[in-house]
C-alpha cells in the first residue's frame, strides 16, 4: 500500500502533472493575446519545477511505491538540465510558433508531458517504469513533431518515428520479459543480484533487447534511421526538444538499465556499446560531411556525439558514467544554442535550415554569426570551450577502460567532425550574402537576451567546467 512519503518523493512530477492539465484548460479558455500567458507560465512551471528537485532533493537515494520510483543524485541533475534545457526551448520558440500558427498550447501542453516521461524515466527503479515513463516520452514526443498540421514533411516525419518508434519499443518490451523470465523479477535492483546461470542465454538475449531500445533512444547507429528525417521534417521548436532533453533522458535510460539493473553482466553489453560507438562515430561523421541542410547536418552530428557519449558509458563504473553524463549535459547545451539561432533567424515563409542560408552572415548580424562560430566550435570540441572537455572526458574514460583503440578511433573521427563544422563558420564569415536570407529584423528581446547566454555559457564552462564534472561525480559517489 503507497504511503505519504511514496507520493512527497513524487511531489516534482505530481507539480508537473497538475500544471500541464492546467495549461490545457487555459489554452481551452484563453483567446487570441490572452494566450501569451501560457508561453511564460509554462516557462515558471519549469523553473519552479527544477527548484522542487533541487530543494527537496534527500541527502541519500530513496525509494517509493516498492522501490518503483528512485530519487537519488543521478536522477536530479539529470532532472534539472532536462527542465532548464526545456524553458530554453519555450524562450527560444515562441516566435516561430506564432509565425505558422501553431497551436502554442498543445505545445507546452505535450511538452510538459514529455518531460514528465523524462523524470519518470531518469528516476525508473523497475522495467515497468521505464517502460511507462519511455512510453509518456516517446507518446507526447510523436505528436510533437506532427503539430505543424500543414506541413507534409512534419507528418511525414512522425510517420516514421512512430512506426521505428513502436519497433524499437517493442523489441525493448521483448528484452524485459526475457529478463523478467529469467530473473522472475521486475525490480532493477533484485535484476543486478540474480545469478541464475541456468538462464544465462534467456538473460544474454534481454541485454541485446535492452541494447536495441538504448541504441534507439540515443539515435546510435545503426539504429539511427529515424534521425535525419525527424530532424528536418519536425518543427525547428519541436527539434531543439529531441536533440537536447530527449538525449538526456536516453542517458538516464541506458544508465538505471545497464548499471541498476544489468551490472553484472557489463563484461558482455561493454563491448556491444563499443561496436555501437565506432559505428557510430563512421556514420555520423562521414555521413554529416555531404549535408546541406543544417538541421540535417545536425542529424547527423548527433549520431556521432551519441557515439562519443558512448564511450563513457564502455568504462562502466562510476567514472565512466560521470563523464557520460557530464558529455551528455554540455551536448545539450550546446544544441540547445544551435537550433536557438536557427529558430532566432527564421520568420513566416521562411526556414532558415540551408547551410546557404547562413552566407555572409557576419555582415548582416555580427553577434548571431560570433555566436554561431561559438556554437561550431563547441561541437567540434575546439579548447577552451565546453564540448572540448566533454569530448576529453570521455575519451579518457575509454583508455580507463581498456579500450585504447576506441579512443583512437574517437579521437580520429573528432578530426574529421572539424571539417563540417569550420564549413559553417567559413560560410558566414567567408562567402558572400544571398538575397532573401536576412536575418529577422528584430528578434524577441528574450530570445536574444537568453540566447546570448546560452551561447557564452558554452566559453565559461569550457573555462570554468570543473564544478559541473564534480557535481556529476558526487551524484556517482566520486569524492574528490
Amino acid at each position: 500500500m503507497p504511503t505519504f512519503n511514496d507520493f512527497l518523493i513524487l511531489l516534482p512530477e505530481a507539480y508537473l502533472t497538475v500544471a500541464a492539465c492546467v495549461i490545457l484548460l487555459m489554452d481551452a479558455f484563453l483567446k487570441g493575446g490572452q494566450r501569451v500567458a501560457i508561453h511564460w507560465l509554462s516557462i515558471i512551471v519549469l523553473l519552479v519545477g527544477a527548484w522542487l528537485v533541487i530543494d527537496g532533493q534527500p541527502a541519500t537515494a530513496v525509494s517509493g511505491f516498492s522501490g518503483m520510483f528512485i530519487r537519488d543524485p543521478v536522477a536530479e541533475i539529470l532532472k534539472v538540465f532536462s527542465l532548464l534545457t526545456t524553458a530554453l526551448m519555450f524562450i527560444y520558440s515562441r516566435g516561430y510558433l506564432r509565425d505558422r500558427n501553431i497551436n502554442e498550447g498543445e505545445y507546452y501542453a505535450l511538452t510538459l508531458f514529455a518531460v514528465i516521461g523524462i523524470m519518470v524515466l531518469v528516476s525508473a527503479g523497475s522495467l515497468v517504469t521505464v517502460y511507462l515513463g519511455l512510453e509518456l516520452l516517446t507518446l507526447s514526443s510523436y505528436a510533437l513533431v506532427a503539430l505543424n498540421r500543414d506541413s507534409k514533411l512534419s507528418s511525414e516525419a512522425a510517420i516514421k518515428y512512430f512506426v521505428l518508434g513502436a519497433l524499437a519499443s517493442g523489441m525493448l518490451l521483448y528484452g524485459m520479459s526475457m529478463i523478467y523470465g529469467a530473473t522472475h523479477s521486475l525490480d532493477l535492483a533484485t535484476i543486478l543480484h540474480v545469478q541464475n546461470v541456468e538462464w544465462r542465454n534467456l538473460m544474454l538475449f534481454g541485454v541485446v533487447f535492452a541494447i536495441v531500445g538504448i541504441g534507439f533512444k540515443l539515435g546510435a547507429a545503426p539504429f539511427h534511421m529515424w534521425i535525419p528525417d525527424v530532424y528536418q521534417g519536425a518543427p525547428t521548436a519541436v527539434t531543439i526538444f529531441i536533440g537536447t532533453a530527449q538525449k538526456i533522458a536516453a542517458f538516464g535510460m541506458a544508465y538505471r538499465l545497464l548499471d541498476s539493473g544489468l551490472g553484472a553482466y557489463a563484461h558482455e553489453w561493454r563491448m556491444m556499446l563499443a561496436v555501437l560507438a565506432v559505428l557510430s562515430l563512421a556514420i555520423g561523421n562521414l555521413l554529416a560531411i555531404v549535408q546541406t541542410n543544417l538541421k540535417r547536418l545536425l542529424a547527423y552530428s548527433t549520431i556521432s556525439h551519441m557515439g562519443f557519449l558512448l564511450l563513457g558509458l564502455v568504462e562502466a563504473n562510476p567514472a565512466g558514467y560521470s563523464a557520460a553524463m557530464f558529455y551528455a549535459i554540455s551536448y545539450a547545451l550546446t544544441s540547445a544554442a544551435a537550433f536557438g539561432i536557427i529558430l532566432a533567424m527564421s520568420r513566416a515563409g521562411f526556414e532558415c535550415e540551408e547551410i546557404d542560408d547562413f552566407k555572409g552572415l557576419n555582415q548582416r548580424s555580427p553577434w548571431f554569426a560570433f555566436l554561431m562560430m561559438l556554437v561550431m566550435f563547441s561541437l567540434a570540441g575546439v579548447p577552451p570551450l565546453f564540448g572540448f572537455f566533454g569530448k576529453l572526458l570521455v575519451l579518457q574514460s575509454a583508455i580507463d577502460a581498456g579500450f585504447l583503440w576506441l579512443a583512437v578511433v574517437g579521437a580520429v573521427f573528432a578530426i574529421i567532425g572539424l571539417y563540417y563544422y569550420l564549413r559553417v563558420v567559413k560560410v558566414m564569415y567567408f562567402d558572400a550574402p544571398v538575397e532573401g536570407t536576412d536575418v529577422r529584423a528584430q528578434p524577441d528581446m528574450p530570445l536574444r537576451f537568453v540566447l546570448s547566454l546560452n551561447a557564452l555559457a558554452l566559453l565559461a564552462l569550457g573555462i570554468a567546467w570543473g564544478p559541473l564534472f564534480a557535481w556529476c561525480q558526487r551524484a556517482f559517489g566520486i569524492t574528490a
